[in-house]
């Protein structure tokens, strides 16, 4: 097969398993250079087969595309992966090496295997640069220990996280205060008047400032207008600072259809999304709350002690406290605090987790996913290729507190959903910045 580089320019990119459990199609983004599967990895994927969590999903579809790509090749063969500009793949066998990854850390285990599959090939490949390519920090420092090149998966990983977190709001000084004064007025003015030249982004907010006045407003990609923004209330539930305005107002939104909150522990992400759902109750048949499950310790549920129901409380329990805390800002008597009652125990408002929900069709739904920064750019997908006829989706998280191996602030879905998506006229996206739940929750936040 005819080659534009060298053997000595192609690389050799070895893949750990965590890799394919993030994307199956990883081995098909290494441009033109050669991809090794060592066969530890798919003794790895045998046990993840079988499932409904996107690692299972992700394990069956790699089966499928290396048995389709390998045809009637010997997989321990160099094989051509489909398509001009690829390279070659192979799986590895366990090799006998002179330098053995098992002694050096005495230890025999999977990691080991792959590390000694890197070894084989840096011996036996002189010519060639070999790298390892993983998602578990500890194993790319196990290989750095053995000389050996070792990285990231890169492909679809966010390059600057701080710009991407900015996305959505935007501070002008020295407004004229005549414009801001025709913003009060009428409630809208013409973009132009106030943002100028400026680039326009769908569904931005701005807090705009002179020396004599400010304003928060919105800009309306449809009539390329800035539209005023007021605190407004949601079922008793008030925004206590311009970012939770703006976030309530986007929830609230009907032209709005996707919505992503980033923010860190303590301000107001999910009881914000909440209060605005049932704010908007009227409007969908039913609203859904769910979060991912992320085992502790990395341990299956499977560990707790009790019913599937005593296993899962207390990973829903943040979710019922901030429905608690917003039925609590009236009394027993008033027909709100009634209403939320009635609307759970009818199932019109459903806290779940995240697996219970996925396959399910989405139409005429508001859907809040809780701790978004713990699924894969995959899931996220899933969730939202999901949505039918009038549903609203709203992601909350931190994409700085990972709870899931193997994902990180750049390449978690959270991340990858407001930079694929930013400036889409159905999209918006606040950070909020502030924590509000209490003084001493600041200070944990700001100085421990």
């Amino acid at each position: 097969m005819p080659r534009a580089k060298a053997d000595k320019d192609r690389k050799i990119f070895v893949l750990d398993t965590s890799v394919i459990l993030y994307a199956h199609n990883s081995i098909m983004n290494f441009a033109e250079h050669d991809v090794v599967i060592p066969i530890t990895v798919l003794e790895e994927l045998d046990q993840f087969k079988k499932g409904n969590d996107t690692k299972n999903f992700e394990a069956r579809e790699f089966i499928r595309l290396l048995d389709k790509l390998s045809m009637d090749h010997m997989i321990h063969e160099w094989t051509p992966l489909n398509g001009k500009t690829k390279g070659n793949f192979k799986v590895l066998m366990n090799p006998d090496n002179k330098v053995n990854a098992n002694v050096i850390f005495g230890e025999e285990k999977n990691d080991h295997k792959i590390l000694n599959a890197a070894l084989y090939l840096k011996e036996n490949e002189k010519n060639r640069k070999v790298i390892l390519v993983s998602k578990d920090i500890n194993l790319r420092l196990k290989a750095k220990s053995l000389e050996i090149l070792a990285e990231d998966y890169e492909t679809g990983k966010i390059k600057n996280i701080n710009e991407l977190e900015n996305t959505g709001k935007y501070i002008l000084d020295n407004v004229d205060p005549k414009a801001i004064n025709t913003l009060y007025d009428s409630g809208y003015i013409d973009a132009k008047e106030i943002l100028g030249t400026r680039k326009r982004k769908a569904n931005a907010y701005y807090i705009l400032k002179s020396d004599k006045n400010s304003v928060l407003a919105f800009y309306n990609p449809e009539q390329n207008i800035l539209e005023r923004v007021d605190k407004k209330l949601a079922y008793n539930i008030k925004p206590k600072n311009a970012e939770q305005t703006f976030a309530l107002h986007a929830i609230t939104d009907p032209n709005i259809r996707l919505v992503s909150i980033q923010g860190v522990a303590g301000t107001g992400k999910t009881l914000l999304a909440l209060a605005g759902a049932l704010e908007q109750r009227r409007e969908y048949k039913q609203i859904f709350l769910a979060r991912p499950i992320v085992p502790l310790s990395n341990k299956d549920i499977g560990y707790l002690p009790g019913d599937i129901k005593s296993k899962l409380n207390p990973y829903m329990e943040p979710l019922w406290d901030n429905l608690k805390f917003i039925q609590n800002q009236y009394k027993e008597t008033d027909k709100e605090y009634q209403k939320i009652t009635e609307l759970v125990n009818q199932e019109k408002l459903v806290i779940q987790p995240l697996a219970y929900i996925r396959g399910r069709s989405l139409s005429n739904i508001f859907f809040i996913v809780d701790e978004a920064q713990n699924l894969t750019p995959h899931e996220i997908k899933t969730i939202i290729s999901r949505a039918g006829e009038n549903t609203k989706i709203v992601f909350t998280g931190d994409v700085h507190q990972i709870d899931t191996p193997y994902l990180d602030s750049q390449s978690n879905g959270l991340s990858y959903l407001i930079d694929r998506v930013k400036d889409h006229p159905l999209y918006a996206h606040i950070k909020l910045e502030k924590g509000e739940r209490s003084e001493l929750a600041n200070l944990a936040n700001e100085l421990l």
